[in-house]
């Protein structure tokens, strides 16, 4: 209950300052870079090393890409029937298929589960989300925008540069060592502050403002987004009769809203940035309900 108030009273102080441009504009960023580089790397080591592998986490590395596709065709089969532009198409693809599952889940997982079940989102976000936007989303963006041509090299560069990721390789070769009491306290101390960075600078750059004939991809993208792909979970890990904390996570995270920094690619190439803002904005306020309720089903 801490956990979930401490949210609301980071992103309420965001909204609030946002308005009262007290932060700089480029504030945002510099959170963002902080939680990158330093929060969520810190949080990696801490819970990585604790965890047990088994055949129970594949639900975890599966599961993230089985959403991704699933979002994909309902985009493209969307976009087909109701004659969507390529700009909004682009959006879709982008915002879809690729949920929030580390600045968002990982709070909201310790929110509503525990920190325990931190490791499991960890695991989700890096080897599914993290992976499938590096790629998938790279390949959505060198096929609808001018402005990115990337390569099968600049997509291996980003994956293996990007500092979580190097943090859970790191985790997985170190685990004993990081498991230490004084490095684990420490690492502990330093990931206790992702959430309210994260939240914070969600709020600082929050935005809800939608342009006119963009009502029906926006009502698309976040009903895919929130409630269809969640109940697609479920029913895959009932029919695999899955029921462990891991299967539970993995449904919890398949309901996330459109991801941040996937919404970051689309607005840095130009398409369709109102929908884009608002699909990212408006998913990140209603998942609040979504995932309150996904919650408590689970």
């Amino acid at each position: 209950m801490e956990n979930f108030i401490l949210i609301f009273i980071c992103l309420a102080a965001g909204i609030i300052l946002q308005r009262l441009t007290v932060f700089a504009d480029n504030a945002p960023l510099t959170l963002n870079l902080y939680v990158i580089w330093i929060a969520l790397p810190a949080l990696i080591l801490r819970q990585v090393p604790t965890l047990s592998f088994s055949m129970d986490l594949f639900i975890l590395i599966l599961m993230p890409w089985f959403m991704t596709g699933l979002g994909a065709v309902m985009v493209v089969i969307a976009s087909r029937l109701f004659s969507w532009s390529r700009e909004v198409t682009a959006v879709l693809l982008l915002t879809v298929p690729l949920g929030n599952t580390s600045f968002l889940g990982i709070p909201m997982i310790a929110a509503f589960f525990s920190t325990d079940m931190v490791s499991y989102g960890i695991i989700y976000d890096q080897f599914g989300s993290f992976l499938a936007l590096a790629t998938y989303g790279s390949l959505v963006l060198a096929f609808y925008s001018k402005q990115e041509q990337q390569g099968a090299g600049a997509i291996t560069r980003r994956i293996l540069t990007f500092p979580p990721f190097l943090a859970l390789l790191t985790a997985l070769l170190f685990a004993k060592q990081l498991q230490q009491p004084a490095i684990a306290g420490s690492l502990a101390l330093i990931g206790s502050s992702l959430v309210p960075v994260v939240m914070f600078a969600i709020g600082l750059q929050l935005k809800i403002r939608l342009a006119p004939g963009q009502g029906l991809p926006f009502c698309f993208g976040l009903t895919v987004k929130l409630i269809i792909a969640p109940v697609a979970a479920l029913l895959i890990c009932q029919l695999l009769g899955l029921d462990t904390p891991a299967s539970r996570i993995a449904i919890f995270e398949a309901g996330m809203p459109p991801m941040v920094t996937a919404g970051a690619m689309a607005m840095s190439a130009g398409l369709a940035p109102k929908l884009t803002a608002a699909l990212v904005g408006w998913g990140i306020l209603l998942s609040f309900a979504s995932l309150s309720l996904l919650a408590l089903f689970l």
